[in-house]
């Protein structure tokens, strides 16, 4: 066994790995602290919004920050604020690994025809934070 570092669902998890099959066993306190990861990224916050100056202070709920806390200490720092798409920020608390754990999407679409009638139409959709959403769809016309 050789120590390792896993990465899931952009959460680093120290892990002993078997070179020969490929086996891992994860690090029980890191294993508790991604169940409370996921329990934290699963659960959906109503927080206000209030104007502070010239600026709108929005709070984070205090087991969010105490998590983060407890990962690395954060209070006092700067964090980036993002303005990704239309009804939709995002806050990154570390430069570090910005942009190994950034999400990826991408979607593209491809159709083939000839002699103007359509032969083949594919559509494919990646996102790398929801791999479930994930979608390959391949569609022929014979001849």
């Amino acid at each position: 066994m050789e120590k390792a570092n896993v990465s899931k669902n952009g959460y680093i998890l120290r892990a002993m790995v078997c070179p020969s099959c490929n086996e891992r066993v994860i690090h029980p306190a890191d294993e508790e602290n991604y169940h409370k990861f996921i329990n934290l990224r699963n659960k959906e916050f109503n927080v206000k919004m209030r104007l502070v100056g010239n600026s709108y202070a929005v709070s984070i709920p205090k087991e969010i920050v105490s998590f983060m806390n407890a990962q690395e200490k954060i209070m006092n720092d700067m964090v980036r604020l993002c303005f990704e798409d239309m009804g939709k920020l995002s806050l990154s608390f570390s430069e570090d690994n910005e942009k190994e754990n950034a999400r990826v999407i991408k979607a593209r679409e491809v159709r083939v025809v000839k002699n103007g009638k359509p032969v083949l139409h594919s559509r494919h959709f990646y996102d790398s934070v929801n791999p479930e959403k994930n979608q390959n769809k391949v569609k022929k016309w014979e001849e």
